[in-house]
């Protein structure tokens, strides 16, 4: 079960990472010319999208990423302790 918790985690990191590679790269408009940009973009944007429209941008300011890091921050947790709780 440890592994399980140890692979779950490791999953949540690495798409916290793309998503912080995702919301680094819209403020370099000539990086959506990269392959790997373009990747992270594939897998992040449908999750980002759902808090763009709960939360529109304010002017220049995007804030729905903040709440999508909350919400998978939230949800890791969860899961997490789910799982500790049945081993």
């Amino acid at each position: 079960m440890l592994i399980l918790i140890y692979f779950i985690n490791i999953i949540f990191q690495v798409y916290t990472l793309m998503l912080f590679v995702r919301i680094l790269s819209s403020w370099i408009p000539q990086a959506n010319e990269y392959r790997i940009v373009q990747f992270v973009g594939y897998y992040t944007d449908p999750y980002l999208n759902l808090f763009r429209r709960i939360i529109p941008p304010l002017g220049m300011f995007d804030l729905s990423p903040i709440v999508a890091f909350l919400a998978l921050n939230f949800a890791q947790n969860i899961l997490i302790n789910l799982l500790v709780s049945i081993a």
